[in-house]
């Protein structure tokens, strides 16, 4: 009965895990779309592009057009359509004229809800701007800006605002604009008129030390205006595309793009494949449907996917967090939002508004690219690596809601500008750091893989006592077994693959103590994981299978070697703290679980 239970069990189990697998779209397939993509391919004749275009008109009664007066060397046309639409495209005779036939998706400004503020005059602290407002602008106080502005403050830098435009506002006059493109209406001059553009563009050089309104990041940068999303703050990834190619072959050093959505798109990768090779820094926001993956484009190779803080420096409780995030940068939250100078789109009149959103957090972050690259460091990679490098790191970040740290303007600056480090730099890095100091050794990182190679090694001390008295063979069974109860796959758990959901590493990379807290992200024990129980369950289904019975004995033996080591290094378990009770329950079911290996042991032994 045991067997067919557990057949059954089994069944299930692998039944559900590839319905699973074969149904995980993620946010790759997923996504609004109205129009559809083809690029054609640039080799054909024109005599063959035009006939494949009057094909598609007549048997599907549209009109394919150019997106905007940049494609047409590439072929890109555009036409009406839904995903039967798209469907039966990809399978006419044209798709072997084209490149791909892909949705043309619609991108959206990842913001959530506004404050205004009213203008008012301060007196600045020393060393600190004159802008009235500049003691409101928390997230700039927490990236150290004014630090990094002893050493530049992005002079001779263009950075491209991929958004809904920009309109120069007062606070806007002094800031240097370079030319642009409106590819939602197709012309030269690229106003903003809904806001959030506007909003980005000033975070990034708003004029500093200007006696009016607030600061910017990078102020003494250039700003190149680039409109893909209309009024309503949605455009489509054609046009976000060229105007990535456009910044790329116009000079544009950093692209800031705080926007996104669903739909992995080949159009879009390959302009960002394109402005990566011609050496632009490409930043954009993770996404605020608090999930766990950031929102395409951040989530693209060389894109820097940028998540979001709140004034309290904890993850904002919107921002999208997991895969695709590298860095983590102030986004607001409802107990303070990021304040710029912008537009009221309904009336065109600038107002000094407080928004919240990864929308806000990517700009910082573009505005700090290109402060490092004032600083002399230029290559796209080796931004992002003094980025990572120079950022605030956070210890516990089983989740990745941070990437490599908090984004910290001056660290970055600093280490741009120093360039090769010598010996004392490194050194000087080292202690600052902790590595020099002793209880780092004792208690930080470099020992952090020792619990589980104690409980890994626990394990089998306990099976060769048990052997010692009940002799059994030694099987791949029992080996996995121990390795399951003790410690899992625990290395498994830092991997992070590109567009994949990363609970599968966290899942394999626990032991069974730990696979009742493993999702959630929390370092204390679930004291139904972390007990006999499972272990109780496993040798009641199993003591009857010839080979898994000894999985059964293993993992209670690894059960029992990880909750001792945690009872020693760490006895948290939820509901009864990390105290003597937390050890006491840790200890106990150390023990029963032994015994109970110790049991199905004897037990085989009597029926041989």
């Amino acid at each position: 009965m045991r067997r067919v239970l557990f057949l059954c069990l089994f069944v299930i189990g692998l039944s559900a895990a590839i319905f699973g697998f074969l149904n995980l779209q993620g946010l790759a397939a997923k996504g609004e779309f109205e129009t559809i993509v083809l690029d054609f391919r640039e080799n054909i004749s024109k005599e063959e592009l035009q006939s494949d275009l009057q094909a598609i008109a007549q048997q599907y009664n549209v009109t394919p057009r150019l997106d905007n007066k940049f494609s047409a060397k590439d072929n890109v046309y555009i036409i009406e359509g839904d995903k039967k639409r798209l469907k039966e495209l990809r399978k006419s005779k044209i798709a072997s004229a084209t490149e791909f036939i892909e949705p043309n998706y619609i991108y959206r400004i990842p913001i959530l809800d506004e404050d205004r503020v009213p203008d008012e005059r301060f007196t600045p602290s020393a060393n600190e701007p004159n802008d009235p407002m500049y003691s409101k602008q928390w997230h700039l106080h927490n990236i150290g800006v004014v630090g990094a502005w002893k050493e530049t403050k992005g002079s001779g830098i263009t950075v491209a605002v991929i958004d809904t435009g920009v309109t120069q506002v007062r606070d806007l006059a002094e800031t240097k604009f370079v030319k642009g493109y409106d590819f939602v209406n197709d012309t030269e001059e690229a106003k903003d008129d809904n806001g959030h553009g506007t909003h980005v563009a000033g975070t990034i050089a708003q004029a500093t030390n200007n006696n009016y309104g607030v600061a910017g990041v990078a102020y003494e940068a250039n700003i190149m205006p680039l409109k893909v999303l209309s009024s309503y703050g949605g455009g489509t990834v054609a046009d976000i595309a060229e105007a990535i190619k456009f910044a790329a072959d116009n000079g544009a050093n950093v692209i800031n793009m705080s926007l996104g959505g669903g739909g992995e798109s080949h159009l879009m990768k390959d302009a960002i494949e394109y402005a990566h090779k011609k050496g632009v820094v490409i930043v954009a926001a993770a996404g605020n449907e608090n999930e766990n993956s950031a929102a395409y484009p951040a989530r693209y190779p060389h894109v820097i996917g940028v998540s979001a803080l709140g004034p309290d420096g904890e993850k904002a409780p919107y921002s999208n967090f997991g895969a695709g995030v590298d860095i983590s940068a102030p986004g607001g939250s409802d107990a303070g939002k990021v304040l710029q100078q912008t537009i009221d789109p309904e009336t065109g009149e600038g107002v000094f508004l407080g928004l919240q959103g990864t929308s806000m957090a990517s700009p910082h972050v573009a505005g700090v690219a290109a402060l490092i690259e004032a600083a002399g460091v230029q290559e796209p990679d080796e931004v992002l690596q003094v980025l990572k490098e120079s950022a605030r790191a956070i210890e516990e970040d089983s989740l990745n809601y941070y990437g490599a740290g908090q984004l910290n303007a001056e660290a970055a600056v600093q280490r741009a500008v120093r360039g090769q480090i010598s010996f004392q730099d490194f050194f000087r890095w080292l202690r600052d750091n902790g590595y020099l100091n002793p209880g780092f050794w004792i208690d930080g990182g470099a020992v952090a893989l020792l619990p589980k190679i104690l409980m890994v090694l626990g394990s089998y001390l306990l099976a060769w006592f048990l052997r010692v008295y009940f002799p059994f063979t030694w099987s791949w069974s029992l080996l996995s077994g121990l390795v399951a109860g003790s410690s899992g796959l625990f290395f498994l758990k830092t991997i992070y693959i590109f567009d994949l959901p990363q609970w599968p590493f966290r899942l394999l990379g626990s032991s069974i103590p730990e696979l009742g807290n493993t999702l959630q992200g929390t370092s204390a024990l679930n004291p139904i994981f972390a007990s006999v129980l499972i272990p109780l369950v496993l040798v009641v289904l199993l003591l009857g299978h010839l080979q898994w019975k000894w999985f059964a004995i293993g993992s209670s033996l690894g059960v029992a070697a990880c909750l001792g080591v945690s009872a020693v290094l760490d006895p948290a378990v939820w509901g009864l703290g990390s105290g003597m009770l937390a050890r006491s329950f840790l200890i106990v079911n150390a023990l029963l679980c032994f015994g109970l290996a110790r049991l199905a042991v004897k037990n085989e032994e009597q029926s041989a």
